[in-house]
């Protein structure tokens, strides 16, 4: 069983919104079993869609459209869907009721005949209740092929798909389990991991498949498989996650549920009671953004200072001026000073410290751009490392950023089993 996702809209294809609808409804699908075979963006344009609905009928069992629904001109779903299943438009009484009662209630302006438009559907359609929205969703069959519509706003489609669209797919359709398990690794490429694992994927049953995720610095990789016997596909599943992990234990920090490794760092530092700091230059606070986006870092994160200039990191972490000057302020004896008095001066158990050239120019020093120094303070001593990232800046700040959090999941796990 699969599906086509269409999203209609021009800001869609001008780039001025991103379509994060599609990565919604794809996910959703996939819960209860659905496999998505294509997205498809198109324009506010009556051929353009009908030609899209038109393919999408060719490939897939079921169709998903978002957006177009509004009361403005530029909006011609209903239309377009009138004309490819040869129907017309017929006000529906419920859908009425519930817009007048939407702009009574909630909208403080008197309704107006374009808005009342929006009770308008297909006399065929079996109508999707939208509870946060003037435009009801849709729903029409031909040869046994679903075709959906929804509104293109992101809540009230999310609604849409929870409590109208999937129920209704799980009464008429029997779908198989599909099922997916990621794991995090950090520290080698896609193409070493690859040789590795190539023992592993040539013996993997038919029905599953390895995927490679990377992102500087990052590798997920995800473990499919679809199968009609949902207690078979789970033991399988779980046998061979444990396995694929045998052949990257040194680089696993956890799954994909587990959230990224800024999440599972925290876990770490929250079980063993610890905390932590950081000093960056060249990351300039990316670091400590990364690990404040999880909720409840504020139990363990103490606090950051960006000292990007040399007189920063002098005054405010008390790097010594001959230190600079003898080695220069990109420099693994820089990092190792700001990483200490990190440490000192937030008083945590750990600290990291960032510092190099993201580039495009090296700022007077020696060092090229792309090379940053890392360095991973606590009470167990100092570990600096220096590394190359390349170009451009973006890479440099966001694989540095990565390494670091590595580097520190790294130390914390060795700590902590050398305490034991």
């Amino acid at each position: 069983m699969q599906a086509e996702i269409i999203t209609i809209g021009d800001e869609i294809l001008i780039g001025q919104i991103v379509d994060t609808n599609s990565t919604y409804i794809s996910k959703e699908l996939n819960k209860i079993g659905v496999s998505v075979y294509q997205i498809t963006s198109v324009q506010d344009d009556k051929q353009h869609i009908l030609k899209a609905l038109a393919e999408a009928e060719e490939n897939v069992d079921i169709i998903i459209v978002t957006g177009g629904l509004g009361p403005t001109k530029d909006d011609i779903t209903k239309h377009t869907f009138c004309e490819y299943f040869k129907d017309t438009l017929v006000q529906n009484d419920k859908v009425l009721q519930h817009v007048e009662w939407l702009f009574d209630k909630y909208f403080n302006i008197p309704i107006s005949d374009v808005n009342r438009l929006q009770a308008l559907v297909p006399s065929k359609a079996k109508v999707l209740k939208n509870k946060f929205g003037t435009a009801p969703g849709m729903w029409m069959e031909k040869d046994n092929k679903v075709f959906i519509s929804l509104p293109g706003v992101p809540f009230e489609m999310r609604a849409l798909i929870n409590n109208e669209v999937l129920p209704n797919l799980q009464k008429k359709f029997q779908f198989p389990h599909i099922l997916h398990k990621t794991i995090l690794t950090y520290g080698l490429g896609e193409s070493i991991i690859a040789a590795r694992l190539e023992e592993f994927e040539d013996s993997l049953p038919k029905n599953f498949k390895l995927a490679y995720l990377p992102n500087l610095g990052r590798v997920r990789l995800r473990l499919s498989a679809k199968d009609s016997n949902k207690e078979r596909v789970e033991n399988e599943m779980s046998r061979l996650v444990n396995e694929l992990i045998s052949y990257v234990d040194d680089i696993f920090v956890g799954y994909e549920e587990d959230g990224a490794i800024e999440a599972v760092i925290g876990k770490d530092l929250l079980i063993n009671k610890l905390t932590l700091a950081t000093a960056e230059s060249c990351t300039g606070g990316n670091i400590a953004k990364m690990i404040t986006l999880v909720a409840g870092a504020s139990r363990y994160f103490s606090g950051s200072v960006v000292t990007y200039s040399a007189k920063a990191k002098k005054e405010i972490l008390g790097v010594l001026p001959e230190t600079i000057y003898e080695f220069s302020i990109v420099s693994g004896q820089v990092a190792k000073e700001m990483a200490i008095n990190c440490l000192k001066l937030f008083q945590t158990d750990y600290a990291i410290s960032t510092t190099g050239n993201a580039g495009p120019t090296t700022d007077e020093t020696d060092k090229t751009v792309g090379i940053v120094f890392i360095a991973i303070a606590s009470g167990e001593g100092v570990e600096v490392k220096e590394f190359n990232f390349g170009q451009p800046r973006e890479k440099v700040i966001q694989r540095a950023s990565n390494k670091a959090l590595e580097m520190l999941k790294k130390e914390i796990l060795k700590n902590t089993k050398n305490s034991l």
